[in-house]
């Protein structure tokens, strides 16, 4: 299985990622794709409240080996021919590109569990760092209860070392 892991500021292209992928090997049957954007509001009391920016700072060196780590976990998991994570770095603007995630396999059901169960530990167990700009005031964005749920699913003892 090849993979790919890339942490950059800089944007990617979805299209370009995906052909990749498709011509890894003739024996693949699906190619399954996440991107994750910047979203225009974070949820502020009653009512979401629009950001000005994200930045995402992370540990080089250590973020790259952790999201190794998954992507062996999930090669362990599933029948997978690739998968790339490219995760943007720096100030990003609302409604740009943050996340790739894609995952190329014989069969569609492979491919899907295997990108869930990918993007679910990135969001819980890669260590990335963000911070949202709102009206002249920065603060850090804790982790999401809903994040921490999606990941029991997948939450066995050998996962616990990640």
């Amino acid at each position: 299985m090849k993979s790919t892991i890339r942490i950059q500021p800089e944007d990617f292209d979805i299209s370009e990622q995906y052909q990749l992928l498709r011509d890894l090997t003739k024996g693949i049957g699906a190619v399954v794709t996440f991107t994750g954007l910047v979203r225009e509001f974070e949820p502020s009391g009653d009512q979401p409240s629009a950001i000005d920016s994200l930045s995402i700072q992370h540990y080089s060196g250590m973020t790259e080996e952790r999201l190794s780590q998954i992507v062996d976990r999930a090669a362990a998991r599933w029948n997978l021919l690739g998968v790339t994570i490219i995760h943007r770095i720096g100030e990003l603007l609302p409604s740009e590109q943050i996340v790739f995630v894609g995952v190329a396999s014989q069969h569609r059901n492979d491919g899907f569990m295997a990108a869930q169960f990918i993007m679910d530990y990135l969001k819980t167990q890669a260590t990335f760092w963000k911070q949202i700009s709102q009206n002249g005031r920065s603060c850090w964005v804790d982790s999401k209860v809903s994040d921490a749920q999606a990941l029991k699913r997948w939450n066995l003892p050998e996962d616990k070392d990640l």
